[in-house]
């Protein structure tokens, strides 16, 4: 990878969403594996009844390792820029570092998360809007000029 004369604002921009969106998912998505009537979280059960779920510990597991670990994980390549082989592979674009790719595939899974979740539930809650503009500022800050040449492998 080219190495610049480091990271810019807005690579640590990109950090910082996906920070917050993996330490919230870490806490949401526990909260439902460890309490799947939904109680530690005061969500009642019976929003799932047009859903294919009967509690929320699938969608917990999922909000966990997908948009909690996952994340995370990704904050930590972005920050260290270590190769991954297997990580690699998933890299739609070959001439950007890995994590930069998986930066905005983690954008998509949010958007599409959020939007499936509305749908399920019938319902729109300020959680979801902020969590929608969440997706979209990854997205954005994914493809700023001084993100992009950071992670450009030169």
């Amino acid at each position: 990878m080219k190495k610049n004369n480091g990271k810019t604002f807005s690579c640590y921009a990109l950090i910082t969403l996906q920070f917050i969106l993996g330490i919230g998912a870490l806490f949401g998505g526990g909260a439902l594996v460890l309490s799947p009537d939904g109680t530690l979280l005061h969500m009642p059960v019976d929003i799932l009844n047009d859903s294919p779920f009967h509690s929320f510990l699938f969608p917990g597991l999922i909000l966990f390792l997908v948009l909690g670990v996952y994340p995370v994980l990704i904050v930590f390549s972005l920050i260290y820029e270590k190769p991954v082989h297997f990580a690699e592979w998933l890299n739609f674009d070959k001439d950007a570092f890995w994590a930069w790719s998986h930066s905005l595939y983690i954008g998509f899974i949010l958007i599409i998360w959020i939007t499936v979740q509305m749908y399920l539930i019938h319902d729109i809650a300020l959680i979801h809007v902020v969590y929608i503009f969440i997706g979209l500022a990854i997205q954005v800050a994914s493809f700023l000029p001084s993100v992009r040449k950071h992670y450009a492998l030169l």
